[in-house]
């Protein structure tokens, strides 16, 4: 018997795993697909919020956390695994003049770099844009990663650390025994632990429902992408305009997202959506025109009420945790979202303030 059960093979999820086999435990993740194939897979890996300074405090309080510790976290996924998750820091460059003022009481107040440039500059970073404002925010410690590699070091490092992963394991149930969870029923049987937590995305709401009297408000929202096979001299910086956004990788390729769409649990691909996308990579970048559209896809991301995640124990089931609803934000949220949870797992002193992720009982 595992002394803990992680529900969901996220980069969420695997990073807790990871985390609470760090602390000692021996720890079984679950996941009813493939590790890494939902919201991980499907997103931009920008390792900060989008406009971080509308989001409250408690996000930035565990994106700087992350952001503090990724370079290592990253180097660490390599060496286990062999695969590289290519952490690159090349700045964010908002192309927004009247998040100016929001964006310069922000970075006072947590300490973080923001610079305001003028449009020769904004140009001097990044050459190829077509359409530079007079003002632009530039955020130089914004680094990004690629989530999808992320995902496969992750797997690669649990597997190396001996943490069992079971893919293709859908939990149909949750096991309580008095007024604490026990376990969780499988269509190969059941698994008991004294601990459980539910780290399963868009799903997590879902699941925890159809067990308990909670009701967790997490719900999916669609999120549209493009990828263009560029060259790697195209694009330098993120770029961030208009709510949507360039990610040029290493290689060239660039990816541009994203829709925010409220359609339940369809990650169908829409004409409209491709369409939106690429007249909006066009007209900031013209030189995208001339290269191909590798891919498009769509993902669920796990939204919650203002964007703050649940990390916790659930009020009145002992054992039963929650590590879910981070919006837009799970990649660059998922170390310290992890390391928390770890933390009230073990009894440790958090790294944060727990209050304000409290789950809703």
């Amino acid at each position: 018997m595992s002394d803990c059960l992680v529900v969901g093979g996220g980069i969420i999820g695997m990073l807790t795993a990871l985390e609470l086999a760090d602390a000692g435990l021996e720890v079984t993740l679950l996941e009813r697909g493939e590790t890494g194939r939902e919201a991980s897979w499907a997103g931009g890996g920008i390792l900060s919020p989008l406009f971080p300074w509308r989001y409250p405090d408690a996000v930035t309080q565990l994106a700087t956390w992350s952001q503090d510790h990724y370079e290592v976290l990253a180097r660490r996924m390599r060496d286990a695994s062999g695969v590289d998750p290519e952490w690159t820091r090349n700045g964010l460059l908002v192309l927004e003049t009247g998040e100016r003022g929001a964006a310069e009481e922000w970075a006072r107040r947590h300490h973080r770099r923001v610079e305001l440039v003028d449009g020769q500059a904004a140009h001097g970073l990044e050459p190829n844009l077509a359409k530079v404002p007079e003002a632009a925010i530039w955020m130089p410690e914004v680094a990004q990663i690629r989530n999808p590699r992320l995902a496969q070091a992750l797997h690669g490092a649990l597997e190396a650390g001996n943490i069992r992963i079971q893919s293709h394991t859908p939990v149909e149930g949750l096991l309580f025994k008095g007024d604490r969870v026990a376990g969780v029923n499988t269509p190969a049987g059941r698994l008991e632990a004294e601990r459980v937590v539910i780290a399963a995305g868009a799903w997590s709401g879902r699941l925890l429902a159809a067990d308990t009297e909670a009701r967790l408000p997490v719900e999916p929202v669609r999120g549209q992408m493009l990828m263009y096979h560029a060259s790697p001299d195209l694009l330098r910086r993120i770029v961030l305009a208009h709510e949507h956004y360039l990610i040029p990788r290493r290689d060239g390729r660039v990816l541009v997202g994203s829709t925010v769409e409220y359609t339940g649990f369809d990650k169908s691909t829409t004409t409209a959506a491709e369409q939106k996308l690429r007249a909006f990579a066009v007209d900031l970048v013209p030189g995208l025109a001339e290269c191909p559209v590798e891919r498009h896809w769509a993902g669920l991301r796990p939204s919650s009420p203002k964007g703050i995640p649940y990390i916790g124990e659930l009020p009145g089931i002992r054992g039963l945790f929650v590590n879910a609803g981070h919006y837009r934000n799970g990649v660059v949220l998922a170390p310290a979202s992890a390391r928390l949870l770890a933390d009230l797992v073990t009894g440790r002193a958090p790294i944060l303030d727990p209050a304000p992720y409290r789950p809703v009982g």
